[in-house]
């Protein structure tokens, strides 16, 4: 099989064929702009139709996002330590008033 393509270009803005053609001209082809006219065109059209509205609640849950994360980190592990210790000694004991309080807040 030949390692020639004798096939003409497809796609004129493809790499093959700019490549062909800076080959038998020598130069390269700049990219094509809009003319003033399509880009006033462009500018009133995308004014009207390109707008996006964000919800309040999406605003209000970044600001909270924003704020929990740059809150310092809280380290419990001392905490944590001691509970462990306390059930493990079986001396721990379980304020059930204050269980009750979380579970109605909760709840209600």
């Amino acid at each position: 099989m030949s390692s020639i393509d004798t096939r003409s270009a497809f796609f004129p803005r493809s790499r093959s064929a700019q490549a062909e053609s800076t080959k038998q001209s020598g130069k390269v082809d700049a990219p094509q702009r809009n003319s003033m006219e399509r880009a006033t065109e462009l500018t009133e059209k995308t004014a009207t139709d390109a707008k996006v509205n964000i919800g309040d609640g999406v605003k209000d849950f970044a600001r909270i996002k924003k704020a929990a994360m740059s809150a310092p980190e809280t380290d419990n592990s001392e905490k944590i330590a001691r509970l462990k210790a306390q059930i493990a000694a079986g001396s721990y004991e379980i304020d059930y008033d204050g269980l009750a309080d979380k579970i109605l807040t909760s709840e209600f």
